[in-house]
């Protein structure tokens, strides 16, 4: 595997080269580790390609074992010193190479070569037809100090020679292959097909056009950056021509393309494939999730009119805690501690918001708030909460077979769940008939279990999920639906993504009981909106109602009753 193996944030030619300072440590720590690997080697008969690519498979393998923080650039810019290290510690016996051109003087303009002038570092020819080596590093640092397109040479590149390339590629030998042995043996190829079409490239870029179609073949193509930029938070596809991100709360179009829809939808049935489901004209629509637990929802044609799409909320690296939340903004330090509080205190509450509220991360949120000796059962359609106690058993639900039969659904899992002697229950979504279920899980002995839904106020969300009931097919006086709603619920939480991009959580609302055929709810915090800031974020105040929480009785049996009420 080459160093440009991982695609960071930054893109090359477009970035601020790092300085050699903020790279020492890493050299200084990677330099007994080359002369370790070098020590049967030759040196000074390698050329400094072959140089570069050792070097290049020492420190991806390195950097495999110890995660670190360098982009693309970074990378670059450190193997460069290394190489530059080892050409000073092994000189050359012999030269017959031309010396490598000088950089212009600072402020020289650099006419930037088209792609086909592109020198590549084995085919670069003399006067005479002699054959000498131009330093592909230099060449890649003459390039960045010219700020050319890098990435838009390799793009083209690599899109010029993909099919040339997939017909001498042997699919089911490749599939079978290591990652590193597939990379050398297609890097061979690329070398061949980009000789054959007369379009030179220099020695990174050729590595960039290898890892490119690594990323098609094996990856998700071109949306690997995007899934590598952790300021992304969703990716949507909407056809092979237009690819929105959000990045803090805002949707902006990308730059990322696809070939056609046949490569979005390939790419859509790779995604499919790794949990075990299928998208084809039978079933074109599916919820699945990456291999990183980031949630993916795909429509491919004839239901997608304008091409295959796909949406990915990706999966938060970095656990959100209420803590965090309190920090950035999402709710009150007060809040935080009554939500801490209703947590421990074995609350059943319900987290109501609408698509992209935050909806799972404030429920990740409260559920590091569990005891880690109880036992906890998930329950998903497509799997994506990052319980952090030990004691866990997940549950997802399972589509029908191409018969028709064979079909799991939410329902059935929380049926099955009351078997199995949960201390908790978990629903990912509340969003049909499970609802009935998982009100009598509440009022028969399993407190403290956690759902999310589909709602825009609190109150919303109670009507939903009297309807919900009546989805079931159990047909019950409203009020005796409503009396088990109001005694298997204590508490919702509502969250909204303002306009500003902001997620805050705009009600704490416990459930008190019932007042004839009507639940009642008092409010415990509220946020209230009073303008806008010079810098369009939006202003407000999170508001304590001032009243007891009727839970406090159950918060004083936990020891936690005298927190609660200065919390308010």
């Amino acid at each position: 595997m080459s160093i440009f193996a991982q695609r960071k944030n930054a893109k090359p030619g477009k970035a601020r080269g790092p300085s050699q300072s903020d790279l020492t440590p890493y050299i200084e720590q990677l330099k007994p580790k080359v002369a370790r690997a070098l020590s049967d080697v030759e040196v000074s008969q390698l050329s400094r390609p072959e140089l570069g690519l050792r070097l290049g498979q020492l420190v991806s393998s390195e950097f495999e074992e110890t995660p670190n923080n360098l982009n693309l650039l970074e990378r670059r810019t450190l193997l460069t010193e290394l190489i530059n290290w080892v050409a000073a510690q092994y000189p050359r016996q012999s030269s017959t190479a031309t010396p490598v051109p000088e950089l212009p003087a600072s402020g020289t303009k650099t006419q930037v070569e088209p792609l086909a002038s592109v020198q590549h570092p084995t085919q670069v020819t003399a006067s005479g037809g002699a054959e000498q080596q131009l330093d592909p590093f230099k060449v890649e640092e003459r390039r960045l100090e010219t700020k050319a397109p890098i990435t838009d040479t390799v793009e083209t590149a690599k899109d010029a020679i993909h099919a040339k390339v997939m017909e001498r590629l042997d699919v089911s030998a490749a599939s079978q292959l290591p990652r590193e042995e597939l990379s050398s043996q297609l890097g061979e190829i690329v070398s061949e097909v980009l000789a054959e079409e007369k379009i030179r490239l220099n020695g990174p870029e050729q590595l960039g056009v290898v890892e490119l179609m690594l990323a098609d073949m094996l990856g998700l193509g071109p949306l690997e950056p995007l899934l590598a930029d952790e300021k992304v938070t969703d990716i949507m596809v909407n056809g092979p021509y237009q690819v929105y991100v959000e990045r803090g709360g805002k949707l902006d179009l990308s730059d990322v393309k696809f070939r056609d829809n046949d490569h979005v939808v390939n790419i859509s049935r790779r995604i499919v494939a790794q949990i075990g489901r299928r998208v084809d004209e039978t079933t074109p629509l599916v919820d699945a999730r990456l291999l990183d637990g980031s949630r993916v929802n795909i429509v491919i044609p004839p239901l997608a009119i304008d091409g295959a799409s796909i949406s990915i909320r990706k999966f938060a690296k970095k656990g959100i805690t209420l803590d965090v939340m309190a920090r950035q903004g999402n709710i009150s330090e007060k809040m935080a501690m009554v939500l801490k509080i209703a947590a421990r205190s074995r609350l059943n509450i319900l987290i109501s918001g609408g698509t992209g509220s935050g909806k799972t991360t404030l429920l990740n949120a409260l559920s590091q708030m569990i005891d880690p000796g109880e036992r906890i059962v998930t329950i998903e359609d497509a799997a994506e909460l990052q319980l952090q106690q030990p004691h866990v058993v997940r549950l997802e639900t399972r589509p029908a077979n191409l018969e028709g039969d064979g079909a799991i659904d939410m329902r059935d899992l929380v049926k099955n769940t009351l078997r199995m002697r949960p201390d908790r229950i978990i629903l990912g979504e509340v969003r049909g008939g499970e609802a009935v279920d998982m009100l009598q899980a509440m009022n028969t002995g399993h407190d403290g279990s956690l759902g999310t839904i589909h709602a825009n106020r609190p109150r919303e969300g109670l009507t939903r999920l009297e309807n919900m009931i009546g989805l079931a097919g159990i047909n019950l006086p409203a009020k005796a639906v409503r009396t088990q709603i109001a005694d298997a619920v204590h508490m919702i939480v509502q969250i909204s993504r303002m306009r500003d991009g902001m997620r805050r959580v705009t009600h704490i609302t416990e459930i008190v009981g019932m007042e004839g055929d009507i639940i009642t709810t008092q409010d415990l915090y509220t946020f209230e909106f009073e303008g806008e800031g010079a810098d369009g974020k939006l202003q407000g105040s999170f508001k304590s109602s001032g009243l007891r929480p009727n839970f406090a009785t159950k918060a004083a049996y936990f020891g936690l009753e005298q927190r609660l009420l200065e919390a308010m």
